[in-house]
């Protein structure tokens, strides 16, 4: 069984019920999420060991998290506890042609005030095969980008594959640098860069030429990011795979969904999905990469293959309430060989 370590931050999140606004909800709908938490739970429900690493505080809301990832099947054998609180984040869900919206109550959440030498990396990740880590993590205080560079440090050290979602939050980098400044020494050591058709662009300055995300109608592309992939991996040739998620949107509920893969040598061009009647997007991309990485190693050599087995998973996750994309390998399979009538299986 491969094991994969994801760090990062698990939030409660609240959601205003249906459509609804801030303005109109009385109650919310409480679960958990955040990208790495995200993609642990995707690499789990595929059958491999998933170990999430964060920083708790010791109160009864860290307690119900930590039980909701292991009904999930992730292990957390090595989150630490300590600070005074779990960070929240607030969604309204859009409609049409009206965006959806999300708050943040995270500072001085227990992981924004991690520091170095609070997590043993050899020990977490002794016999792991993989590490993934996001963007989002070194944007929510200088000791949280600290221990993620500690961690990408020590994976490179003992031979452990690194991948990084760019994820690019701009109401996160608050503490006086900015991601330009900080995400370079990091991404220097991944393995697999993953990032959307905004992320190159807002952290390093890379972007396809005459691409405009607001006009793309639900067509996007996709050998125009051929020059993306080339540009980060000169940037950082480390890098093996560069993959960018390819989202052309229609309205709130309607959007395109694909994806290109550069191996240095060949693009690789997936499907392309019509979500028509979206659920919930959040955590889209997160699914994205949590089939990405078992795709890359299950499907050893087969890049096309694993490209599309991602996509295909995130597909069915915008069918999917909340963070967590609850799907099986089966069901995504099945999506790949072009079943998506949603007939009911009985």
């Amino acid at each position: 069984m491969k094991k994969v370590v994801t760090f990062g931050e698990i939030m409660l999140r609240l959601a205003t019920p249906g459509y609804l606004r801030f303005s109109q909800a009385n109650e919310f709908t409480a679960t958990f999420g955040g990208g790495e938490a995200n993609v642990a739970v995707s690499l789990a429900n595929y059958g491999m060991e998933a170990q999430f690493v964060t920083r708790l505080p010791k109160n009864d809301i860290a307690d119900a998290c930590v039980k909701d990832l292991h009904k999930n099947g992730v292990k957390t054998d090595h989150v630490v506890y300590g600070g005074d609180r779990l960070g929240i984040y607030f969604l309204e869900t859009g409609a049409v042609a009206r965006a959806s919206k999300v708050v943040y109550d995270r500072a001085h959440s227990s992981i924004a005030e991690i520091k170095p030498g609070m997590i043993d990396w050899d020990e977490v990740l002794k016999g792991a095969d993989w590490f993934h880590w996001t963007g989002i993590t070194p944007a929510l205080s200088q000791g949280a980008a600290d221990a993620c560079l500690e961690a990408i440090k020590a994976a490179n050290r003992l031979g452990v594959t690194v991948s990084c979602d760019l994820n690019y939050r701009k109401n996160l980098w608050k503490y006086g640098k900015t991601a330009a400044e900080v995400m370079p020494a990091l991404v220097e050591g991944c393995d697999v860069i993953l990032g959307n058709e905004e992320d190159a662009e807002k952290v390093f300055g890379i972007k396809p030429e005459g691409f405009d995300v607001t006009a793309t109608a639900g067509e996007v592309n996709a050998a125009e990011f051929e020059s993306v992939c080339t540009q980060l991996m000169k940037k950082f040739p480390r890098a093996k795979k560069v993959i960018i998620t390819l989202r052309g949107s229609i309205n709130a509920n309607h959007n395109t969904w694909g994806g290109v893969l550069y191996d240095g040598k060949t693009l690789y061009q997936s499907p392309r999905y019509d979500i028509t009647h979206i659920v919930d997007r959040v955590g889209g991309g997160d699914s994205f990469m949590g089939g990405l990485i078992y795709g890359l190693l299950t499907y050893t050599g087969e890049d096309q293959k694993a490209l599309n087995f991602a996509v295909a998973a995130s597909c069915l996750k915008h069918t999917i309430y909340g963070d967590f994309n609850l799907v099986t390998v089966a069901e995504v399979e099945n999506l790949m060989k072009g079943d998506g009538s949603g007939r009911v299986s009985r």
